[in-house]
């Protein structure tokens, strides 16, 4: 339910396996409006399977837990990342495309970025629940695992190489800053014009922190004694009197 992006065409699917997509996609949606509206946690398997006029087992045989109702679409979520950057422009690395992406979903009020009507009743359904915080946290988990292996091939990384689960680490932690933060707002009350401003304003800042690096982000006020030539972890530019532009903020 939290991904927008559509995934590649498929061969045509014959009419039994449509009936069955069809189902399953019934059977979720169903599921999805219950714990919206009462809560994950006073739901039962019963309860949707009643609403859905079908069998507990006819559930069971389309998910294997009721978290999966909830998430019906997390292989989608899990390969969303990797897709993009296979599909990344020619030259476009990787910060710049995760940038154009999220700032993309934002124009389009796209479900993974918060920033759309009702996201604050998706983010009370799954922050009240422990269950869909942990899978989440997992589907996340999983998503970014599935970037940092492509990065490792892309840049032919070896196995010892922390470059690419760093670089992926870095990508996935802006953008789910960027996202707690609009469902906090929208959670609050916030219109989405009214924090529209901010929010791509902070989605600039974040990425710019990401793309240029934190340098001397926060640094302490130059001293005269601040470091030394022959102190190898001294910062050369320190003390130097030069202050970083980012300095302070």
């Amino acid at each position: 339910m939290a991904e927008d992006h559509v995934p590649d065409a498929a061969p045509e699917l014959g009419l039994r396996e449509r009936k069955k997509r069809e189902t399953r996609r019934r059977i979720a949606d169903i599921a999805t409006g219950l714990f919206m509206t009462r809560g994950f946690d006073n739901v039962t398997i019963a309860d949707v399977a009643r609403t859905a006029d079908v069998s507990v087992n006819t559930v069971f045989n389309y998910f294997r837990t009721k978290e999966d109702l909830f998430f019906d679409r997390q292989d989608e979520i899990i390969e969303a990342a990797g897709r993009d950057f296979r599909d990344r422009r020619p030259g476009e690395g990787a910060v710049a495309l995760f940038r154009r992406r999220f700032f993309e979903g934002l124009d389009a009020r796209a479900h993974q970025t918060a920033f759309h009507e009702g996201a604050e009743v998706w983010t009370r359904t799954v922050r009240d629940s422990p269950a869909l915080m942990a899978r989440q946290r997992e589907i996340g988990r999983q998503a970014q695992d599935r970037l940092a292996d492509l990065l490792a091939e892309a840049t032919g990384a070896g196995p010892d190489d922390i470059a690419p689960r760093a670089a992926a680490a870095m990508i996935f932690a802006v953008q789910n800053t960027l996202v707690e933060q609009i469902a906090d707002r929208k959670t609050a009350g916030e219109t989405l014009q009214e924090m529209a401003e901010d929010v791509y304003a902070a989605a600039a800042r974040a990425f710019d922190l990401l793309e240029h690096g934190l340098g001397h982000y926060a640094a302490a006020p130059a001293a005269a004694t601040a470091g030394t030539p022959d102190d190898p972890r001294a910062d050369p530019a320190a003390g130097a009197g030069v202050e970083s532009p980012a300095a302070g903020n």
